[in-house]
């Protein structure tokens, strides 16, 4: 028989029937409706509170408060020389943008910095906030260079 619109219909054992509850004693769900006896719970319109102890202290308020974060901490984005190796061919320039277009790195909001895990064997431009020393040289070894890219300081105004 051909599959059409007319007779699809679920898988056998996929879809249950609704649990009715509150509708009798025969269903075995009947009068408290598997709520149990009274109490908070029991009642229409309960909803919980994440953390919620039953008016114990909840656990999160027992614990003390211990360190604090950051806001102006620098945060970088890395990439080893292996990954940029296997990527690009002799001779290309490799910039934040274009490690980004290649879906190397995440959006370049943060700096970027060069590891030097990895060889490199291939003459590349390579272009970075930052460089670990053993990827300079790796770069420089391989007849490539490593540019540092400078973040401007914003113009001072002439008085």
């Amino acid at each position: 028989m051909a599959l059409t619109l007319n007779n699809l219909k679920p898988a056998p054992g996929s879809t249950h029937k609704k649990k009715r509850v509150g509708r009798g004693p025969g269903s075995g769900l009947g009068k408290t409706a598997g709520r149990g006896h009274k109490g908070q719970k029991s009642r229409s319109g309960y909803s919980s509170r994440p953390g919620f102890e039953g008016g114990q202290m909840p656990l999160q308020r027992r614990l003390p408060k211990r360190g604090f974060t950051n806001i102006f901490k620098k945060q970088w984005v890395e990439i080893s020389l292996a990954k940029i190796e296997e990527s690009f061919n002799a001779g290309d320039e490799v910039t934040p943008e274009i490690l980004h277009q290649r879906g190397l790195i995440k959006k370049a909001k943060h700096d970027l910095v060069i590891l030097g895990t990895g060889e490199i064997t291939k003459a590349l431009t390579i272009s970075s906030h930052r460089f670990t020393k053993t990827a300079k040289d790796k770069i420089e070894k391989a007849g490539g260079t490593a540019k540092m890219i400078e973040k401007h300081a914003p113009a001072e105004a002439e008085a």
